[in-house]
C-alpha cells in the first residue's frame, strides 16, 4: 500500500476550487502518496475533476462546522493537512486518525502544533498555500484552472446566469437579474439560468419577467460535469458570491461576479481583465444573513452590464 496524506477540506464546491492550488502543492509535496480528501460526499464528481486527489473520504457538517468523526480506513495517514479551518476542532480531528505529521496553522487550543498563525484578512487562496510554504512545501496561488471537462457544453455560447447562492445576504435581487437578462436577449445573446438544488421558484422569478423559455432554464441544480462544461462553453458568467464563480474561473470562462457582504479581496477571482469582481465598500456583514446585504444592493444592472466582456457589449443583429 502506498504511503497517504489525509486532507482535510469538508466545506462546499467554492470552497474545493479555491483550495485546488493547496491540493495541486499536497501532491507535488508528498510524491508516492496517495492523497486522501475529506470532503462532502456530494462533491464527488467535483472532486473526481481535480487532479491533484485519489480518493475521496465523504465527511461533512451542517454549514461550516468541522465534522465530528472521520471514518478513516487502514493504518494511520503518514502525514495529515488541515485545509478545512484555524483549530483547534479540525486540528484534534485530524489527530484521532494518528497521522505521522500534522500540517496546520498555530492555535491556543492546541499549543503543540507549531504552525504559522491565522490571518483573518487573508485571501482564501494565498492562506492555505502560505500554510503549505511555512511547512517547506512550494505552492502557487495561482495555480488554479482545471482541464477541459469531457462532455460537450448543453447550451455552448450563451450568457450563464446565476441568480442563487446559499445565503439570502449574497442573492441580488431576481428582478435585477431579469433587467439584465432582458438586455442581452436585447442584444442578440441566448442566456441561460441556472440554480442549485432547492432553487427553482427563484430561476422562475427571473425567467418569468426576463421572457425566458423553459429551455434556457437549466434547473434542478445540475451535476457538477454538465455545470463545468456549460461554463467551460459559456460566453460569460454572472452570479453572486457563490461557488459557480470559482468553477467559470477553473474554466477559464469571462465572469462577472457580484460581491458583498465578504469583499472580493477575501474571495474574488484571480486579477485580470477576464474576471470582473463588483464591490462597494463599507461596514462588514454577515455573509450568512437573511437579507441581501447593503453593499450587493449598491450594484446597479447597468453596472454588470458594463462590467461584461466587449463581444458582449453590443448587439448581434
Amino acid at each position: 500500500m502506498r504511503p497517504r496524506v489525509l486532507v482535510l477540506r469538508a466545506l462546499g464546491l467554492g470552497d474545493l476550487l479555491a483550495g485546488v492550488p493547496a491540493l495541486r502543492a499536497v501532491r507535488r509535496g508528498f510524491p508516492g502518496y496517495e492523497v486522501v480528501l475529506a470532503a462532502p460526499r456530494s462533491l464527488a464528481d467535483a472532486v473526481a475533476a481535480v487532479d491533484a486527489v485519489d480518493a475521496l473520504l465523504p465527511a461533512s457538517a451542517p454549514g461550516r462546522a468541522v465534522p465530528v468523526r472521520l471514518a478513516w480506513p487502514g493504518p494511520p495517514p503518514e502525514a495529515a493537512v488541515d485545509l478545512h479551518g484555524k483549530g483547534p476542532s479540525s486540528h484534534l480531528l485530524l489527530e484521532r486518525t494518528r497521522p505521522g505529521r500534522l500540517l496546520a496553522f498555530a492555535h491556543p487550543g492546541t499549543p503543540h502544533i507549531a504552525g504559522p498563525a491565522w490571518r483573518a484578512d487573508e485571501h482564501e487562496r494565498e492562506r492555505w498555500c502560505r500554510l503549505l510554504e511555512w511547512y517547506g512545501v512550494p505552492a502557487d496561488p495561482g495555480d488554479l484552472r482545471l482541464p477541459p471537462p469531457r462532455e460537450p457544453s448543453p447550451a455552448p455560447g450563451a450568457v450563464v446566469v446565476h441568480p442563487g447562492a446559499n445565503a439570502a445576504a449574497r442573492r441580488w435581487p431576481p428582478e435585477r437579474y431579469a433587467e439584465v437578462v432582458r438586455e442581452l436577449r436585447r442584444r442578440g445573446h441566448r442566456v441561460v439560468l441556472t440554480g442549485g438544488p432547492g432553487e427553482d421558484r427563484l430561476l422562475a422569478r427571473v425567467a418569468g419577467p426576463a421572457g425566458l423559455g423553459a429551455r434556457d432554464v437549466l434547473a434542478g441544480g445540475l451535476p457538477y460535469g454538465r455545470l463545468a462544461a456549460l461554463c467551460a462553453g459559456a460566453a460569460a458568467v454572472i452570479s453572486g458570491d457563490t461557488g459557480i464563480a470559482h468553477v467559470a474561473v477553473a474554466y477559464g470562462a469571462p465572469s462577472v461576479t457580484l460581491f458583498g457582504p465578504v469583499p472580493p479581496r477575501l474571495w474574488g477571482p484571480p486579477p485580470g481583465t477576464r474576471h470582473v469582481a463588483l464591490w462597494h465598500p463599507g461596514p462588514p456583514g454577515d455573509p450568512h444573513g437573511g437579507e441581501p446585504d447593503p453593499r450587493l444592493l449598491r450594484i446597479g444592472p447597468d453596472e454588470v452590464l458594463a462590467a461584461l466582456p466587449p463581444h458582449l457589449e453590443v448587439s448581434r443583429t
